[in-house]
């Protein structure tokens, strides 16, 4: 080969295989620092798509994992629900056997007669409270709902609105403004409600009262002292801020703006009572009708009715073989004892006067006899469902442990057999620099020519 000075070929041999090299020490680097064989699509793309997909059901069958865990725990609070229901439907069977002897007055059997009836109640209770998450179990839920419309202008509660004071309410106890007398047979829950006055007292106090009222008869009331509240009082309320005024025994909160102080300041200033929220019927600022304008009634809460079946993910795909269902059935006091068909005497049925006579009782031992075979019907349906979730779960972790191993084959990195190939390639780079060095001393000969 002829010696020249403008091209060094060596050199550009030398350096085109150190970049090779070094390209490939990279690529290798890349994989041990990830732990993964695929790095990118360049490296194996039939690989990396497979295992893109594998990861995916790997992930959602995890979480599906974590759903039959989820429905397990939801079926073993309904079991223990009604668990507690057996064992008052037993004690109601005593009461009943009791009652039908002929060895008791009507004084006696009045006593049981009122065990029997609250027991029932208490059947209905546990029924209508045992959820999941806000899942109704046994039966339908005791909640109800505020009826916000009640605000619109001309409606019973619009002086309740922020240019008075007030921001927001809530419910904090749902089973005591469900304690409706026409439920569980026909709820409605419309003529519950509470009203809200404000008043200045002795002492120049103010004074919040709150009234509730349950199937149109005033039940329970509380008061509390917000004088304090007034604009320039030690709890007034800074503009932009909110105060929370809890009324527990009625289970009720109130969520009050800076409006809030300057009402309760305008209530104190005037000693008279005219000025009073529920009694000014121009009150504050506002000119709404105060004492025609401070009630708010419930509403049913639909969102609370039993579910005749609730459906579980616990598969990865959408299809109907990666959902199961689970049926739920009621077990309150309508369905108890009414049979597998619903067209017999329930529980409900017996009345007020279910064991008050020997007769009454002889019919209740029946009745309470089929209601405990109802109770077992739905409680071995819950039990086959957590035992088929039980085999349900069990497959999921096989498949999914499969799934891992296949995704760990195409994707995971051979750390032995990848670190001697960058060993190797190592050494090719540090080879590549030292032949690139001799290469570029390589023209300083020609200089030995042209002296």
């Amino acid at each position: 080969m002829a010696l020249n000075i403008i091209s060094n070929y060596a050199a550009n041999v030398a350096h085109r295989n150190l970049s090779a090299s070094d390209t490939m020490a990279t690529r290798s680097l890349s994989k041990l620092s990830s732990g993964t064989r695929v790095v990118s699509a360049r490296d194996d793309a039939a690989s990396m798509a497979i295992g893109a997909r594998l990861n995916a059901t790997t992930e959602s069958l995890k979480t599906a994992s974590v759903n039959v865990g989820q429905a397990n725990s939801m079926l073993q609070i309904a079991d223990g629900g009604m668990a507690t229901i057996d064992s008052i439907l037993v004690r109601m069977k005593t009461l009943s056997v009791q009652s039908s002897s002929g060895n008791l007055s009507d004084t006696e059997r009045g006593f049981l007669n009122d065990e029997f009836v609250q027991l029932r109640d208490e059947i209905d209770r546990i029924a209508s409270s045992t959820n999941f998450n806000g899942i109704q179990l046994l039966g339908d839920g005791g909640d109800v709902a505020l009826n916000f419309g009640d605000l619109a202008t001309g409606q019973q509660g619009q002086a309740l609105v922020p240019v008075n004071g007030f921001d927001n309410f809530s419910i904090t106890d749902n089973n005591y403004w469900a304690t409706d007398a026409d439920a569980p047979a026909a709820p409605d829950l419309t003529d519950n409600s509470f009203e809200v006055n404000i008043n200045y007292g002795a002492g120049n106090q103010v004074i919040m009262t709150v009234t509730s009222t349950i199937d149109s008869v005033p039940d329970r009331t509380q008061s509390i002292d917000i004088t304090d509240f007034a604009t320039g009082g030690t709890t007034a309320i800074a503009a932009g801020e909110n105060a929370t005024l809890n009324f527990d025994e009625l289970g009720l909160s109130f969520s009050v703006n800076t409006n809030f102080s300057a009402s309760v300041a305008a209530i104190r200033a005037d000693n008279t009572g005219a000025s009073d929220f529920g009694t000014d019927t121009t009150f504050g600022t506002s000119g709404i009708n105060s004492a025609t304008g401070n009630i708010i009634s419930m509403a049913d809460d639909n969102g609370q009715s039993l579910q005749t079946s609730i459906e579980f993910q616990v598969g990865g795909g959408n299809t109907a073989n990666d959902r199961l269902a689970i049926t739920l059935n009621a077990v309150d006091s309508d369905t108890l004892g009414a049979g597998a068909l619903g067209s017999q005497t329930s529980l409900l049925d017996l009345g007020s006067n279910a064991i008050s006579t020997m007769a009454n009782a002889q019919s209740a031992v029946e009745v309470v006899t089929r209601a405990i075979d109802d109770l077992q019907r739905a409680r071995a349906s819950v039990g086959t469902s957590q035992n088929r979730l039980d085999f349900a779960g069990q497959n999921l972790a096989t498949t999914q442990e499969n799934t891992e191993s296949a995704r760990s084959t195409l994707l995971d990195l051979d750390v032995a057999a990848e670190m001697t190939a960058f060993t190797s390639k190592q050494i090719l780079v540090q080879s590549g620099v030292a032949m690139l060095a001799q290469a570029n001393q390589m023209p300083q000969n020609l200089l030995r020519l042209l002296q």
